[in-house]
């Protein structure tokens, strides 16, 4: 009678052990975000204000950086509905990889010497050039020393309007306001000429409906724009988005996200850049 008290109370302690271990298994599984640790879940960080390139939407999270994150994820074994999104702000980008607040970042990332010092960077996965955006009906900009004595935006603190001014055209009217949706109501209402930045961030500007036909693109190439993947110094990831990103050029998945997001604004894009080969 005895024994048989003593084999039901270890059984009961045996299936309480078994149901902590299977809890704990559970729980370990969900946390962390790093894809080599078996996660479900994978962080990456993008822009959201930025159309065409990545903003987040009442639908969602969409532009040619979401597109091309997506893909990636895809490649490294996770599906759309196990990305969570983290906004990565310019300024933020490099701290974010190295405290490990995000797995990659994909956020028109422009690979630098400077930045290459504190992370690695996969690709480049597009060729961007400073360029500026005019009113359609503006046939006075041909060129970028056409900017002199003209109202040249950009937003508070960038230096694509400090580089055509110090460069191109030293007497255009440098008008500086606090984001680009800004630039481009001055732009519309004739408060300003032309704006300045990236070609991609114009021609995602340039593509939402509300806007289309009413702007151009000048096409000048003031700038090579490498825009790579960022991942934390020395993550084995960089050689497999790497490969992802080969892919997804072969496989057409590559143009497809171009035509879609910066088709409408007639963007002429360079062709797919060859992984390592950063145009300086």
């Amino acid at each position: 009678m005895k024994l048989r008290k003593v084999t039901a109370a270890s059984a009961a302690v045996l299936a309480l052990a078994l149901a902590a271990t299977a809890c704990g298994s559970d729980n370990d599984k969900d946390s962390g975000s790093s894809p080599s640790g078996g996660s479900k879940k994978i962080t990456i960080g993008i822009k959201f204000d930025q159309p065409g390139i990545g903003q987040k939407t009442p639908q969602g999270y969409a532009g040619f950086d979401v597109d091309v994150a997506t893909y990636v994820a895809k490649k490294l074994g996770y599906s759309a509905n196990q990305i969570q999104w983290k906004e990565s702000k310019s300024a933020d980008r490099e701290t974010m990889l190295q405290r490990g607040d995000v797995d990659f970042i994909a956020a028109s990332y422009s690979i630098t010497p400077e930045r290459e010092k504190s992370v690695d960077f996969a690709g480049p996965y597009l060729l961007a050039h400073q360029d500026v955006l005019v009113r359609a009906d503006d046939n006075s900009i041909k060129s970028p020393s056409d900017l002199n004595s003209k109202k040249l935006c950009s937003v508070t603190g960038s230096t694509s309007a400090q580089n055509v001014k110090d460069k191109l055209a030293p007497k255009a009217n440098l008008q500086q306001y606090p984001t680009y949706s800004a630039c481009l109501t001055g732009l519309q209402n004739g408060a300003i000429d032309a704006l300045t930045t990236d070609d991609s961030i114009l021609a995602g500007y340039a593509a939402q409906s509300q806007f289309k036909g009413k702007f151009k693109l000048g096409g000048f190439k003031m700038t090579n724009e490498n825009y790579g993947i960022g991942v934390k110094k020395g993550s084995d990831l960089k050689a497999k988005i790497n490969t992802a990103l080969e892919d997804m050029v072969s496989d057409g998945s590559w143009k497809a996200a171009v035509e879609k997001n910066f088709g409408p604004a007639n963007y002429k894009n360079e062709p797919a850049p060859k992984i390592g080969d950063v145009k300086s």
